[in-house]
């Protein structure tokens, strides 16, 4: 307690390098607050400090000597959140669309369908599901895969994104966004894989 004391007195003008004995009044404000001074009140109650040898710190830094340390720290949390987008959460140091590849061209022949698959570095965990989404849309239910199958796409351009939920179905992350071009002939053409004779829409063999 009396060298709490002593330490309080620092702060209100006693010397660095040494404190001598000294006598503070110790007193209780309106709201209860135990109140130290070094100046007699009425009321107070007397208390005597031994005196207390303070060895003086090293010369304070500059506010830019102590800046630069906090600013280092910054720039790894920054560094390590861009590694780790979602921040602490974020148990994954991969997450993301590992096939197509960004800017895939998908051909005719295809008709639409193709196979995407979430790269996730560690093992997904047991309580993460993942869901798809096309051009801001939800694809497909959550499940815990990492491999998705697509059908029937549009020709045309499309976005994939994948989401991470966590065990309450919250959306945690998201990856980065895939662009995929689909190629796909009209059913006017002759060389359209889905009309091979070629015949008008609403024609039918014999």
């Amino acid at each position: 307690m009396m060298r709490c004391l002593l330490v309080m007195l620092l702060g209100i003008g006693l010397p660095l390098a040494s404190i001598e004995a000294a006598t503070v009044y110790r007193t209780t404000d309106a709201q209860g607050n135990v109140v130290f001074t070094d100046k007699p009140i009425e009321g107070g109650q007397r208390i005597e400090l031994q005196s207390l040898t303070v060895i003086p710190s090293a010369e304070p830094a500059s506010s830019s000597d102590a800046a630069e340390p906090r600013k280092k720290a910054s720039s790894t949390s920054s560094s390590s959140s861009s590694r780790r987008v979602g921040g602490p959460f974020m148990p994954y140091s991969t997450f993301r669309i590992a096939s197509p590849e960004d800017g895939y061209t998908l051909q005719t022949g295809y008709a639409g369908d193709i196979a995407v698959d979430i790269g996730v570095e560690p093992a997904l965990r047991k309580d993460h599901r993942i869901r798809l989404l096309v051009d801001g849309e939800v694809s497909q239910s959550a499940m815990h895969t990492q491999a998705f199958l697509l059908n029937g796409l549009n020709r045309g351009e499309h976005t994939l994104r994948a989401e991470l939920l966590d065990a309450q179905g919250r959306v945690r992350h998201r990856s980065e966004p895939v662009t995929l071009y689909v190629h796909r002939a009209s059913v006017n053409l002759p060389s359209n894989p889905n009309n091979p004779a070629g015949r008008p829409p609403g024609k039918t063999g014999n």
